[in-house]
């Protein structure tokens, strides 16, 4: 059994959603959205950080999802993107989560089987693979999705490697690491 926690994040709205798998069950656990609103960037990546952090140590995921960074056409805009991603990530990784990232279109494939699909189509396919009673909010449901495509790749490389063959994490690349590097968790 694992939790996994999928974020979407935002400089104003960050999604979060968590899901419990067991073998090829999987349960809706929470989701929602934290809203920084207008407050100084610093400000806000900290609430950032620290919201994801309470949710970490309510619910003790094992494994965190988070959608990569795309090319906005605003740089500004792809810059505080970054920035947001950096505070959720290092909430994850200072409570010693592992770190997966899908593209967009990853996710959208694996949840609607269409790497273009929008959000309604997300939200719908959301709300019907984790039976919810309505669908969730936009950023919580491409958070859950970010989750579910977690979920479905993880469930693929373990297929692989119970197949004999050999399963590698997509978060290491060539298992090479960088200098100064050991590839102990801190």
């Amino acid at each position: 059994m694992a939790i996994i926690l999928g974020v979407d994040p935002g400089s104003r709205i960050t999604g979060f959603g968590l899901i419990r798998v067991e073998g090829r069950s999987i349960e809706y656990i929470d989701s929602g959205c934290i809203r920084v609103g207008e407050k100084p960037m610093a400000q806000r990546l900290q609430t950032i950080f620290h919201s994801l952090a309470t949710l970490i140590g309510e619910y003790r995921p094992e494994e965190f999802a988070i959608e990569q960074v795309f090319m906005a056409r605003n740089p500004d805009s792809a810059l505080k993107l970054g920035q947001a991603r950096g505070a959720a990530i290092v909430s994850a990784a200072n409570s010693g989560l592992p770190v997966h990232e899908y593209s967009a279109r990853q996710v959208k494939q694996a949840v609607v089987g269409k790497g273009s699909a929008d959000k309604s189509q997300v939200q719908h396919m959301v709300q019907a693979l984790l039976a919810l009673s309505r669908k969730p909010q936009e950023d919580a449901a491409d958070a859950l999705a970010i989750a579910l495509c977690h979920a479905h790749m993880s469930q693929s490389i373990l297929r692989v490697a119970g197949a004999g063959g050999k399963a590698r994490s997509a978060e290491c690349g060539n298992n090479k690491l960088l200098p100064g590097a050991t590839g102990e968790s801190p």
